[in-house]
């Protein structure tokens, strides 16, 4: 029926966005997610062009960087992206996952992610460890670059701002762009008050 895979996902993709309503988070996981499995790259590839094209507008595209689990994020990776998709990527951010191997549990800081991607992006996923309370760190210092990331984009809508005057009040606000090591002391400081407070409560 389809000429290609592409066309084929799109299809399907498109049919049953419609059938929904059109409804404003609808998020579509190609079969190359991320450059290392685009041939010969993301802006050459015929697949990912077909996906571009076809796919409706308001279908958000995830994508997980240069690889599976990617070290390093850049605005020029993401730019390539944005330009063969023809939208802003979703980023599914495999930092974290350890479900390929579970003898490993990832603790440090939210790294290596260039500073000024927000812009670049249309909404980003944290893929965990599969051990819930291995994430507090993880997740601690992925709003503190959140944080960062907001106080430093040029032209934040309304609701950003709005988000961004949240956090500030409940946390407090940041000088400087985000540092890895900053944000681990301050996610270790939380996370060893919150083991405290648990260890107070009856029946622990």
């Amino acid at each position: 029926v389809f000429p290609s895979l592409a066309q084929a996902q799109a299809s399907v993709a498109n049919e049953v966005y419609r059938e929904l309503g059109q409804p404003s988070v609808f998020l579509f996981c190609p079969t190359e997610y991320c450059s290392s499995l685009c041939s010969p790259s993301p802006s050459q590839s015929c697949y990912l062009l077909t996906i571009g094209q076809e796919l409706l507008p308001g279908i958000g595209v995830i994508w997980t960087g240069p690889k599976v689990v990617s070290q390093e994020l850049s605005a020029t990776q993401l730019e390539e992206v944005e330009g063969v998709l023809r939208r802003r990527p979703v980023i599914w951010d495999n930092l974290y996952a350890n479900d390929y191997d579970c003898r490993r549990v990832f603790l440090g800081p939210y790294m290596g992610r260039a500073p000024g991607l927000m812009p670049r992006l249309h909404g980003l996923l944290l893929n965990p460890n599969c051990e819930l309370q291995a994430n507090f760190i993880p997740i601690h210092t992925l709003g503190s670059w959140f944080r960062s990331e907001l106080g430093s984009c040029a032209h934040p809508d309304h609701a950003g701002m709005e988000t961004a005057t949240a956090l500030e009040d409940s946390q407090g606000s940041e000088e400087g762009s985000y540092s890895p090591q900053d944000a681990l002391e301050l996610a270790l400081r939380d996370w060893v008050a919150e083991i405290n407070r648990q260890a107070l409560e009856p029946g622990r």
